[in-house]
C-alpha cells in the first residue's frame, strides 16, 4: 500500500536526519581538535519497483558518510618546538607504544601533530601515540625505506647520553710585530735540539732554551671531552719577513714524542710573510699548520698513552696571522671544539630531522620522519584518537621524506587547526532539525490516513 511506503519513507528521513545530526555533532564538539577533518553526511533518494500502474511506491531516502581527510587545515605557530604539522599531503605514522615495537604492532596515521615528551623519553601526542621515524645510523645518514614500516621506530629524545666535540681545527687571528728587534740568541737558536728549543724555554719554566719573542697559547678539546692546552711560539729570524715557531704542549708530559725530539714540541718550522705583511702559506712550513697526533702504538706525537685518548688532527687555520707594525697581540682564537654536554632542548627541522641541542653548543641528530601518503586518503578508516588505518579503497600507501615527492614538508613548532567551520556546522543543524521535523510529520500525516481507511467501516 502507497500509505505504508509513505510511512516507511518518513522513518527512512528520520535514520538519515539523525545520522547527519551525529555527523554535525561531532564536528561541533572537535571544533577545536588539532588537525581534525569534518565529516558530512550526504543524501541519496531510494527508488523501489514501481509494480502497478498509476500507483507510486515511495522508496525513501539513504544517509552516505563522506570524510574530507585530504583537506588541508590552517597552520597555526604553537609555542612547543615538539608541535609539528604537515603543510601539504601526508600523514605522520604513529604506534600505540614506544619501547618493544615490533611489526605485528598495528601502525597508525594523523596529522594530529601536538607532540610532547613522556617519561621514558618518547615523542607522543595527545592520543597517546607515538611519533615513529628512521633512526640515525652510525654515520649519520638515515635508512629511507619508502614501504617498510618495521624500518622506522618509536622517537626517542631522551636517553641520548652527553656530546663531546674533539677540536679539530683551530683559527688563529693575531698579529707578529714587524719592528720587533732580532734576539741575540736567534744566532744560536736551533728547534730540533732541546737546549736551543722554545719548548725547552716552556717546559723548564724559563731556565734553559731560547725564549720565545711572542708566544699563543690554544686550548684543545680532547677525544674524551677534556682541556688540553697547546702554545705557538714565534722567534723573530734575521730574514726579512720570516719568523721561527714550533708548536708544543703544555705541559709536555701531555704528549709522546719521538727520542730527541725537544719536550712536547709537536711541529716546528718557518712562518713566512708577505711584503704586505699577509702571511705566505704556501711557503710557510706544512707541518705548523697540520698536527697529528697519532694512537697507533710506536706512532708520534700522540697523547700520552696514559691519558687513554683518541688520535686526533689539529688544522690550524692562520691565514688570519699577520706581520705589520704594531704590538704583537692575539685577536681571536676560533675553535670548533666543545667539552662535554648535556641535552637542553629538542627541535625538528622542515626535513623532519628530530635534532637534540646541547649546553655545549653541539646538535646531535636522533631520527628523521618519514610522512606517509594514500593515493585515496579520504577512503582511509578512521580509529579513535584522530588517527585513520589504511583500507584497500585508500591504495598502496608510500612513505616519503618530508617535502619529496609529493609529501608536505614539516612545519616545526606549529600546530594544524580544524577544517570545522561553526558557521556552516549550526547552518547545517538548523536545516537538520526542519528536515527531521518534516520526516515525522510524514509519519503523522500516513497514521491519519490509516486511521481514516480504518473508520470507513464503521
Amino acid at each position: 500500500m502507497s500509505i505504508n511506503s509513505a510511512m516507511l519513507a518518513g522513518v527512512s528521513g528520520l535514520v538519515a536526519n539523525s545520522s547527519a545530526l551525529a555527523a554535525i555533532s561531532d564536528n561541533i564538539a572537535n571544533v577545536n581538535t588539532v588537525a581534525y577533518k569534518r565529516n558530512q553526511v550526504n543524501f541519496a533518494n531510494v527508488v523501489t519497483a514501481q509494480a502497478v500502474k498509476g500507483k507510486y511506491s515511495a522508496g525513501g531516502v539513504q544517509s552516505v558518510t563522506r570524510q574530507f581527510i585530504s583537506q588541508q587545515g590552517l597552520i597555526q605557530a604553537s609555542g612547543s618546538t615538539t608541535d609539528l604539522a604537515i603543510s601539504g599531503d601526508g600523514f605522520f605514522v604513529v604506534a600505540q607504544k614506544g619501547p618493544g615495537l615490533t611489526p605485528a604492532d598495528a601502525r597508525s596515521f594523523t596529522r594530529s601533530g601536538s607532540f610532547g615528551v613522556d617519561s621514558d623519553g618518547y615523542l607522543v601526542n595527545d592520543a597517546n601515540l607515538y611519533l615513529q621515524g628512521w633512526p640515525v645510523q652510525p654515520n649519520g645518514t638515515f635508512n629511507v625505506n619508502p614501504s617498510d614500516l618495521n624500518a622506522m621506530a618509536s622517537i626517542n629524545v631522551k636517553n641520548l647520553g652527553a656530546a663531546v666535540a674533539p677540536t679539530t681545527r683551530l683559527g688563529v687571528s693575531a698579529n707578529v710585530n714587524k719592528d720587533g728587534t732580532v734576539s741575540a740568541q736567534e744566532a744560536t737558536y736551533n728547534g730540533s735540539v732541546a737546549a736551543t728549543s722554545m719548548a725547552e724555554y716552556a717546559s723548564s719554566g724559563g731556565a734553559t732554551g731560547v725564549r720565545p719573542d711572542f708566544v699563543i697559547e690554544m686550548n684543545v678539546v680532547d677525544s674524551a671531552g677534556g682541556s688540553r692546552k697547546i702554545a705557538m711560539s714565534f722567534l723573530k729570524d734575521d730574514v726579512a719577513n720570516a719568523w721561527h715557531a714550533e708548536i708544543y704542549a703544555v705541559p709536555a708530559t701531555a704528549v709522546d714524542l719521538a727520542a730527541g725530539t725537544p719536550p712536547g714540541q709537536l711541529a716546528r718550522g718557518t712562518v713566512n710573510f708577505n711584503a704586505d705583511g699577509t702571511i705566505n702559506l704556501g711557503t710557510t712550513t706544512a707541518a705548523l699548520q697540520t698536527l697529528n697526533l697519532n694512537a697507533s702504538a710506536g706512532a708520534t706525537p700522540r697523547w700520552a698513552a696514559g691519558l687513554g685518548l683518541a688520535a686526533q688532527s689539529l688544522d690550524l687555520d692562520l691565514a688570519k696571522l699577520s706581520q705589520y707594525s704594531s704590538t704583537s697581540t692575539v685577536n681571536s682564537i676560533a675553535s670548533d671544539g666543545a667539552g662535554v654536554g648535556n641535552v637542553i632542548a629538542i627541535e625538528v627541522d622542515e626535513d623532519g630531522i628530530v635534532s637534540a641541542i646541547y649546553d655545549n653548543s653541539q646538535i646531535r641528530r636522533i631520527a628523521k620522519i618519514g610522512v606517509a601518503t594514500f593515493p585515496n586518503a579520504n577512503a582511509l578508516r578512521s580509529v579513535s584518537g584522530n588517527a585513520y588505518r589504511p583500507t584497500i579503497p585508500a591504495g598502496e600507501m608510500t612513505i616519503k621524506e618530508a617535502g619529496i615527492g609529493g609529501a608536505g614538508a614539516i612545519s616545526p613548532s606549529s600546530l594544524e587547526a580544524s577544517t570545522v567551520d561553526l558557521s556552516a556546522e549550526f547552518t547545517g543543524l538548523i536545516a537538520t532539525q526542519k528536515a527531521y521535523s518534516a520526516s515525522s510529520k510524514i509519519i503523522t500525516t500516513a497514521d491519519q490516513m490509516l486511521e481514516e481507511l480504518i473508520n470507513i467501516k464503521r
